[in-house]
């Protein structure tokens, strides 16, 4: 990818002094931004979707820890477009954008939080840019999409219809995931979104005073999954895992129905020398739903870490 870039703001001299607020830039005439909050060691976070508005992955609690730098992904929010959207946005892509960001921080190492869709952008960047990576977590990924990912998933659904039975919100989720296919436009990835959205916690109901206003702003592009090219952007990274050489955390909710435990514990045993974190009593929003604990396991990791890639470059 050719790579234009224009600075709307000064760079950043050190870690201490990135600039809090939202910044963007220009890569090749598309418009890239992101949003820092907090203090302390820094840490890019990817959305996942892929299409997802950034915002809701927005971690407090972390910030009182980190220098959370949230990027918007491209195709989302106010970032720009590809010529080929609603197609294109590959892996690849996103990591070349995010490359971009990581240049643009000028801090010598960072920590790379993917969620979800964004976990297997961090997985891809870990595999292929990981000079400037000081450590990677793995935030409800996986190591395949496909197939074998999909029965998985379309299993955790029945088993979280069985828990839910009698809920008068039930039908109204389990047509979102019927309709997923049928997603073409931003009106219906939106749609969906907020329709499965209570799945995505491991008690929505018994907790929806609190969680249904991020139901409500939930917002997103349709984004195909297809490249350029119209080809599935598919994913098994079983084989390159074994030679990843990122310090990595990998993070589960026990009840995630998308990304449970089976792929999060699959992902530890790939990775050499990597740590899980299972949250017990969350679902694919772990970060909302405990917190602190997510908080705790994150910092902990990041400040065990971050010196150390510095050591061995």
């Amino acid at each position: 990818m050719r790579t234009t870039t224009r600075f709307t703001d000064a760079l950043p001299s050190s870690i201490g002094l990135l600039p809090r607020g939202t910044h963007s830039f220009e890569v090749g005439g598309i418009s890239q931004r992101y949003h820092v909050h907090g203090t302390g060691p820094v840490c890019l976070a990817h959305s996942g979707g892929p299409g997802i508005f950034w915002d809701y992955l927005r971690m407090p609690a972390l910030e009182q820890h980190l220098t959370m730098v949230y990027v918007e992904p491209i195709g989302t929010g106010e970032s720009g477009r590809l010529p080929s959207h609603p197609h294109g946005y590959t892996r690849e892509r996103y990591s070349r954008f995010l490359e971009q960001v990581i240049n643009r921080l000028d801090v010598p190492k960072v920590h790379l939080l993917g969620h979800s869709h964004g976990a297997f952008v961090a997985v891809h960047h870990a595999l292929n840019r990981p000079e400037r990576l000081a450590g990677v977590i793995l935030y409800e990924g996986s190591p395949v999409t496909g197939a074998e990912h999909g029965a998985e998933a379309g299993r955790r659904v029945e088993e979280f219809a069985a828990r839910n039975a009698g809920r008068p919100g039930l039908s109204e989720v389990l047509a979102a995931f019927g309709a997923m296919s049928s997603i073409s436009d931003d009106e219906s990835t939106v749609a969906v979104a907020r329709g499965v959205l209570p799945s995505y916690f491991a008690d929505y109901w018994g907790q929806e005073e609190r969680l249904s206003p991020v139901r409500d702003a939930m917002q997103a592009t349709y984004i195909s999954g297809l490249d350029e090219h119209l080809s599935p952007d598919t994913v098994d990274d079983r084989a390159a895992l074994r030679e990843l050489t990122v310090p990595a955390l990998v993070v589960v909710g026990r009840h995630d129905v998308i990304c449970g435990p089976r792929w999060g514990e699959e992902l530890h045993r790939l990775i050499p020398g990597s740590r899980l974190l299972v949250l017990e009593n969350s679902g694919h929003l772990g970060h909302i739903e405990e917190p602190e604990t997510f908080a705790d396991g994150v910092r902990d990791f990041v400040h065990e870490t971050v010196g150390e890639r510095a050591g061995a470059a």
